[in-house]
């Protein structure tokens, strides 16, 4: 079983490349850097929440493992 602190680090790493490419997205499509930024911060918060409750339920079914 992970510890919470390997599956914070885990949920940061991963919303960082998010957030990149999130933001890079919405700029292409609205053009304006600002309002790219303010979509990218939202998502990479609400997915940070979102993986991290994800893996702690998955961290507590036995399921698949050897």
């Amino acid at each position: 079983m992970e510890t919470r602190t390997r599956s914070i680090v885990k949920a940061i790493s991963w919303q960082l490349v998010g957030l990149v490419t999130m933001t890079l997205l919405a700029f292409l499509i609205t053009g304006d850097l600002g309002a790219a930024g303010g979509l990218a911060v939202v998502g990479a918060i609400s997915g940070f929440l979102c993986f991290f409750i994800h893996e702690r339920v998955w961290a507590r079914i036995r399921w698949g493992r050897t």
